[in-house]
């Protein structure tokens, strides 16, 4: 027999016991609309984590003043005072690995805008910053370093402060007041979200790193300097480069702790997309337990269709049916009920990702990747659940087939 008859007799054998196939079916259904669903949770879990990152900035190294221990007391960063801006400029100007840098300061305040007011923090920097977070404007562009060099007061401000303190007026050229300070906004920030740490990025106002320093918290030191390498993989580089240098400037001896401290949002990335694909693998392995569950249904149900229907294999042999011919039909059923199952499975699968989303807000990602192994792995199950059956229909005897009540 050829292909074609083979498909044939396969689908009306199938169709005489609708219910039965259809039940068979269920567990490959399931199986293969978990591991879609789940694996498009955790690909989307590992998009979000990949997005947050990059939204911190491009290749970004982020260097901050060290702990400190008063009285058995830990300070946290920021409490050594040991990083000013003459370490910035060295980075800068020092590290071959390093494309620019930013240094930084934080104060927090309440800021008015005629009857509204906010309180929020204020980031003191330079223009540059803003290349390095790779954060455009929606509208206005950043102060200059003419501005930081007046120490002029001047902001820009993120979507957060300008949603609460202006609503629908335009904020560009208005005057803000920062702790009684009169700032004019030059610019607005496009929205950034949430960071990492789940903080929103966008409650924040930019301000020259010198009038922020002058006229606000009154420190001559930085809280943080931000780095930008040449590139992801010379990054490593130049947190290298960063440390050596920064400990030879603070006069730190070998064998005793660093007074800052350096991370690179590379190790963050790392972790963040090994984690995810551990968590999808996880996800992916729970829900195949279903997949091999129903091919385990399969080989049950096509064991029961080689004992119903021995007469029947006894005939086909007697008039000229070889072994593999009754083995193919047998394995084709299998197949189809797979492929059947496969085919409905992927259609629940993805309409199951999109409820998760629309309903639970999650970040699903339906890869192609994913419904194509979904659907090999379900065709794998069966050939391989249907082997066996298809293998015992080809072996039986004629004889005591056709014998058979």
């Amino acid at each position: 027999m050829n292909l074609a008859q083979i498909l044939r007799i396969a689908m009306r054998a199938l169709a005489r016991n609708k219910l039965r196939s259809a039940l068979t079916m269920l567990g490959i259904i399931i199986g293969v609309a978990a591991v879609i669903a789940m694996v498009s949770v955790g690909q989307g879990a590992q998009e979000q984590a990949q997005q947050q990152i990059a939204a911190m900035g491009s290749n970004v190294l982020f260097v901050g003043s060290g702990a400190v221990s008063r009285g058995g007391m830990s300070m946290g960063w920021g409490a050594t005072k040991s990083l000013v801006y003459d370490d910035m400029s060295a980075i800068a100007r020092e590290c071959p690995a390093v494309r620019t840098a930013a240094p930084g300061t934080i104060a927090s305040a309440q800021v008015v805008y005629g009857n509204d007011n906010w309180s929020t923090r204020v980031t003191g920097t330079e223009p540059q910053f803003f290349d390095i977070k790779v954060w455009p404007f929606q509208e206005g562009a950043a102060f200059t370093q003419g501005d930081v060099d007046s120490a002029n007061n001047v902001a820009v401000i993120g979507e957060t402060v300008r949603k609460n303190l202006f609503g629908a007026t335009d904020p560009l050229g208005q005057t803000i007041r920062i702790n009684n300070l009169p700032f004019k906004v030059v610019g607005v920030l496009e929205l950034k979200g949430t960071s990492m740490m789940g903080d929103d990025q966008d409650d924040t106002i930019v301000a020259p790193v010198s009038t922020v320093q002058k006229k606000m918290n009154g420190q001559t030191w930085l809280r943080w300097i931000m780095v930008s390498a040449i590139s992801r993989e010379a990054s490593f580089a130049a947190q290298q480069q960063i440390t050596a240098l920064l400990r030879d400037r603070h006069r730190i001896r070998a064998g005793q702790d660093d007074d800052f401290f350096v991370r690179n949002l590379a190790d963050f990335a790392q972790l963040a997309d090994e984690n995810s694909r551990m968590f999808t693998t996880l996800l992916a392995t729970i829900a195949s337990i279903a997949l091999v569950v129903g091919g385990i249904g399969i080989m049950n149900i096509m064991l029961v269709s080689v004992t119903e229907r021995t007469r029947e294999i006894g005939i086909r042999m007697a008039i000229g049916a070889t072994e593999s011919d009754v083995q193919q039909q047998f394995l084709i059923e299998s197949i189809l009920l797979s492929l059947i199952g496969g085919a409905v499975g992927i259609a629940l699968g993805m309409g199951a990702s999109r409820t998760i989303a629309n309903t639970l807000g999650w970040p699903v990602l339906i890869s192609t990747k994913a419904i194509v192994v979904a659907a090999a792995f379900s065709a794998a199950i069966g050939i391989f659940f249907g082997f066996y059956p298809a293998r015992k229909a080809a072996r039986l005897d004629p004889i005591e087939a056709l014998r058979y009540e």
